[in-house]
């Protein structure tokens, strides 16, 4: 952890169980989506064109943890909607004028107090649109109002673009997941894929428990001294 991490006051933070539509919307407006574009929290109304575009936009995750973004009744049950209590599955709709142009997603877990960044998706012609970065920086605002102490999530190896937004961000390289999720890599076959995955933590380094290195093998010395010098 760098000193400037150390010495850093956590902020006045907001419980998740009270944070408002409102709020998230000033996030969602603050998030920095390219020159022309906007997020908005998903309507009701959109649902099932947001279900058939994402489908459309990335075939590939017809299958895995992702899939779930295919489905209507996904976002019916489990996601925030305009007008609706604050849920832990939050999507965001990338918007160029009134055009669909994207989504994002995350979600919050309570019981190990984090944010996940799911999965940000653009129609192919608004690839230009700076939505993974937003996204992101978006993800982490949000689990800093809602007393979050850690945020994570998984970039596709088969592209930089994720990557380097999560870089952009700020985010850690922990880890590499061989075979975690799946997906469908060409039409009827699908695999195990590696995914990187970033991390972010949101609390002051007095709040982490540090690991005794007496307690780790060498090679884990190894790799936490690589990760975490």
């Amino acid at each position: 952890m760098t000193a400037q991490m150390i010495q850093r006051a956590d902020p006045p933070r907001e419980s998740c169980d009270i944070i408002t539509a409102a709020q998230i919307v000033r996030l969602a407006d603050a998030a920095p989506v390219g020159a022309g574009y906007r997020f908005e929290l998903l309507r009701r109304e959109d649902i099932a064109q947001l279900a058939s575009s994402v489908r459309e936009w990335f075939p590939g995750i017809s299958v895995g943890g992702a899939s779930q973004y295919l489905r209507e009744e996904f976002y019916m049950e489990h996601v925030s909607c305009e007008g609706d209590p604050i849920a832990d599955h939050i999507v965001l709709v990338l918007r160029r004028c009134h055009a669909l142009a994207g989504m994002f997603a995350c979600e919050i877990d309570r019981e190990t107090q984090s944010v996940y960044a799911a999965l940000g998706v653009a129609a192919p012609e608004h690839r230009g649109s700076n939505l993974a970065h937003a996204g992101i920086a978006f993800t982490e605002e949000l689990g800093r109002l809602a007393s979050m102490g850690f945020a994570f999530g998984l970039a596709t190896l088969k592209y930089p673009f994720a990557q380097l937004a999560f870089e952009r961000a700020g985010w850690r390289l922990v880890g590499i997941t061989p075979g975690y999720d799946r997906e469908m890599v060409e039409p009827g076959i699908v695999k195990r894929v590696y995914e990187a995955m970033y991390a972010k933590v949101l609390v002051a380094d007095a709040h982490l428990q540090h690991p005794s290195r007496h307690n780790m093998t060498p090679q884990t010395r190894s790799f936490f001294d690589r990760v975490f010098a």
